[in-house]
């Protein structure tokens, strides 16, 4: 495997999904702090396994807005603007209004162009209809779908456990090809059918790579059709998940009990994590096992996940 990936020194990629804005990143462990910031040294590990872009997802006006701040910080940082579907309540609890708080994600979106690159990430997640029941959740769907149209931005959409909801909603609303993408994708190969047929991508992550179906269905999306991701903090490949016999390279992590200055943590999914560190060949691990899986060369694959991301998020901006 060593010489498959040895011409992947130097090639570039693109995390379509990092929650950058999570306490973990400022060293706090479900309200308890374990360590000191270190997000700086995260987003260094970044930049040194050639990951050029991260997309930092924003979840509710709030963390848009916190996304949005952030990405300012860092050129190599973007946005979202959206609000996750267990999270749709907010628009009604919202002081304003539901009007208002889809108005000020617009405003967001509108006024920030270059920085934020997609609506989102909005959907719908049946798996979780205790935070948020159906209804709610399909209501505002189709009012962020406003805000897709009105912004001409893709889409960053979630779907869990209600993929034939979210393409009926897709095609009743569809003017033309919708653009964007599903992310952390886990579904079925109908599924991930219907989703291509309507223009969009399959973003994947180590959730996506758990079981023997779910490379089977990987195994039969087009490559032009997909894209990679960390979901960080959480959606690494772990040990458990079926994809993991197919990862060669490792990062160098510690306990949040041990944590020292410089090192990644344990069990904390960061954008360098899928990267390996040298003197390891750089290549991401959800690249790794995709190869695997599709019997397709390392070098080749790289550079149409990277060139996918671009066409779809990108295609304004220079790479």
């Amino acid at each position: 495997m060593i010489g498959r990936i040895s011409r992947m020194v130097g090639r570039r990629f693109i995390d379509i999904a990092g929650n950058l804005t999570d306490p973990m990143y400022q060293g706090v462990y479900n309200g308890s702090e374990k360590h000191p910031p270190d997000l700086d040294a995260v987003l260094e590990r970044a930049w040194d396994q050639k990951v050029e872009k991260i997309m930092v997802t924003g979840g509710s006006l709030s963390d848009s807005r916190a996304a949005l701040a952030l990405a300012k910080l860092h050129e190599r940082l973007f946005s979202t603007v959206g609000c996750h579907p267990t999270r749709c309540g907010e628009f009604e609890a919202h002081d304003g209004g539901a009007d208002a708080y889809l108005e000020e994600l617009s405003s967001l979106a509108s006024e920030n162009r270059g920085k934020v690159v997609a609506i989102g990430e909005f959907g719908l997640d049946y798996d979780r209809l205790q935070f948020c029941p159906k209804d709610i959740q399909l209501k505002y769907f189709e009012k962020q779908l406003e805000l897709v149209k009105l912004t001409g931005l893709p889409m960053f959409l979630h779907c869990r456990n209600s993929a034939d909801d979210l393409v009926s909603v897709l095609e009743r609303h569809k003017d033309g090809p919708w653009k964007g993408v599903v992310h952390s994708f886990d579904g079925s190969l109908k599924d991930a059918r219907a989703i291509i047929d309507l223009g969009l991508h399959v973003g994947v992550n180590g959730c996506s790579l758990k079981t023997k179906e779910n490379l089977e269905v990987l195994k039969e999306i087009p490559i032009d059709r997909l894209m990679v991701e960390t979901d960080c903090p959480w959606c690494e490949i772990r040990p458990s998940h079926v994809g993991y016999e197919h990862v060669e390279t490792r990062f160098p992590s510690r306990k949040k009990e041990k944590w020292e200055s410089g090192s990644a943590v344990k069990a904390r999914n960061e954008p360098a994590n899928v990267v390996s560190v040298p003197p390891v060949p750089v290549v991401p691990q959800v690249v790794e096992v995709l190869g695997a899986v599709k019997d397709l060369d390392l070098d080749e694959l790289a550079d149409r996940l990277f060139e996918n991301a671009v066409s779809v998020f990108f295609s304004d901006a220079s790479t």
